[in-house]
């Protein structure tokens, strides 16, 4: 029985594994190490990856990537005829990548450590832990991607004593931590971040600009043109990675349209997504009580960092060179192989210490004299280390009054309806004037993200207790055991033949992106594919599966923006 640990992540997931002293990236069955984090239904079947990446395009209503940015919230997804919210979709990417695992480790999985953005909220978190609930496996502990990275750059470091920023800018998400580390210590001194900014709104404003530059509305083009959009739009941004110029080919209305594109336009359309990096930077800064100098090296994870413009706009708000010792699609998972590792008491790194914080404030309402709205009062501050144990004191506000609610919020606001509310505690105290029944408050929350609040009446010296699970979005005990019933329902995609399965996919989506000649080329080679499979001769199955990838790769070569570079493929 295994540990491992997961990426998932809203672009991409990774599942990684300590082994061989070492941690190790598990490959899919294409024997990839990258995952798609994309979520496709056909009939009863749910297909996960890059098959159904695929069908994004093929079949937008029945296909959907970037959920991840909705987890914990009440959203639902159509696809088809069946709905879905964000941690079932997770789940089908956690099944996927753990009977992956099973089967390159040839044993079953115990646990699985998931890695979340530091600064996902408490309702978020807990949507990570129900997706692996849905999947049927144990999910103990939630570790910071900040964290994960900073483990996986110390390891690398041989562990070097450092302080270093690490500037984690994902395909959905940002997160900035500073990191000290020393000995077998991994200290995160502080998290600051951006739950709605990464790679994916690069897209959007390329998309935009796209559209612009031909007189077009989103409401212009059907659902089919505007995925081929936004997956030109992507392919567009990473080739300006490699190169300083593309030239983005989409066919809309069975016309092929194209637009030039420059790293240094794109730093104009994307302008206030790089200015929004500047303010969580500053933030974890000061909060750790750093200032630049303080920091020996700066390190980028997360794939939206390969780009130019980014590394650039860091370098200049920094003043500090930037640095990708790890590859940033990778670094994370690495990090959550070692935590897997250092749950399992792995001998070479069991005495690891990875120390995480609170990345939010907790606190509870209160009603100040002359104040008619609750305002918050903080218990455990942000940047708080974990486990973390704080008490305050309160008092009765009305005269005979018999129970004080304690409403227990999350976050950094000061009026505190504007927070996250987590819970309450009610507290029975013996009636008197306002202001003369004290109760003692304290907050405990762990490294697991578990919160208790005890309350202690100091004239009856009675106690009370309770675990807060907020209920926000979230599914009970008993509705998660009737939705793997439903789920039962529902096939995941068979592992032998997704290679087939995903090279007929990309010849329908070719066929759709493409016109005339190029077109009909791909409509050969799918019809010659289909009558090889129907032979059932595996030798001659292979020949051709081979032999129509090449032929696909090089239809695909001669656009400007419809091969992804090698440097991107896993």
């Amino acid at each position: 029985m295994a540990i491992i640990g997961i990426d998932l992540g809203t672009t991409n997931s990774l599942a990684c594994v300590w082994r061989n002293n070492k941690a190790e990236l598990i490959p899919n069955a294409l024997g990839e190490y990258i995952t798609p984090s994309v979520v496709s239904v056909k009939d009863d079947e749910i297909l996960v990856g890059r098959l159904a990446k695929e069908r994004l395009i093929t079949h937008p209503q029945d296909s959907v990537a970037a959920f991840k940015r909705d987890m914990g919230t009440a959203k639902q997804y159509t696809l088809g005829n069946k709905t879905f919210k964000p941690e079932e979709l997770s789940s089908f990417i956690l099944r996927q990548l753990i009977e992956d695992a099973k089967m390159y480790l040839q044993e079953d999985i115990e646990e699985v450590i998931i890695s979340v953005p530091a600064y996902f909220n408490d309702d978020q978190r807990w949507a990570t832990k129900t997706a692996g609930a849905l999947a049927q496996v144990k999910v103990e502990r939630i570790i910071n991607e900040p964290s994960a990275a900073a483990l996986a750059q110390h390891i690398h470091d041989d562990g070097e004593d450092k302080t270093f920023l690490i500037i984690d800018f994902g395909g959905g998400t940002l997160d900035i931590s500073v990191v000290d580390a020393f000995d077998n210590v991994i200290e995160i001194a502080a998290v600051a971040g951006d739950n709605h900014l990464g790679g994916e709104d690069f897209n959007t404003v390329i998309t935009e600009a796209f559209l612009r530059e031909y007189g077009l509305n989103a409401t212009d083009i059907s659902v089919q043109e505007k995925a081929m959009l936004m997956k030109q739009a992507e392919i567009c941004k990473r080739k300006l990675s490699e190169q300083d110029e593309v030239n983005m080919k989409v066919r809309i209305h069975d016309t092929l349209l194209s637009m030039k594109l420059t790293n240094q336009q794109l730093i104009l359309l994307g302008n206030s997504i790089l200015t929004r990096m500047e303010g969580p930077l500053k933030q974890a800064l000061k909060d750790a009580g750093d200032d630049i100098g303080d920091i020996d090296d700066i390190i980028l994870v997360g794939g939206s960092c390969k780009m130019p413009v980014v590394q650039h706009y860091i370098e200049y708000l920094t003043k500090h060179t930037v640095t990708m010792h790890l590859d940033p699609d990778k670094a994370i998972a690495y990090g959550c192989g070692t935590a897997a590792g250092i749950k399992e008491r792995n001998q070479e790194i069991k005495d690891m210490l990875l120390s995480d914080i609170c990345p939010f404030t907790l606190g509870t309402a209160i009603y100040p004299d002359g104040l008619k709205d609750a305002i918050m009062s903080p218990l455990i501050e942000r940047n708080s280390v974990l486990p973390c144990s704080r008490e305050s004191l309160y008092t009765t506000i009305h005269d005979q009054q018999e129970v004080i609610d304690f409403e227990i919020y999350q976050g950094e606001h000061y009026h505190a309806e504007d927070n996250l509310l987590l819970g309450n505690l009610e507290v029975k105290v013996p009636p008197n004037k306002k202001g003369k029944e004290i109760v003692k408050v304290r907050l405990t929350y762990d490294i697991n993200g578990i919160l208790e609040v005890d309350a202690f009446v100091i004239s009856t010296r009675q106690s009370f207790h309770k675990m807060i699970l907020s209920k926000n979005n979230r599914m009970s005990e008993a509705e998660i055991k009737q939705k793997l019933q439903e789920l039962k329902e529902l096939k995941i995609h068979p592992r032998d033949k997704e290679r087939n399965r995903l090279l007929l996919a990309r010849g329908e989506r070719m066929f759709l992106e493409l016109v005339k000649e190029e077109r009909q080329m791909v409509a050969d080679l799918m019809r010659y594919f289909e009558q090889v499979l129907e032979s059932q001769n595996e030798r001659a199955i292979d020949h051709a599966y081979h032999e129509v990838s090449r032929r696909l790769d090089s239809i695909e070569g001669d656009g400007d923006t419809t091969t992804i570079p090698r440097y991107f493929q896993a």
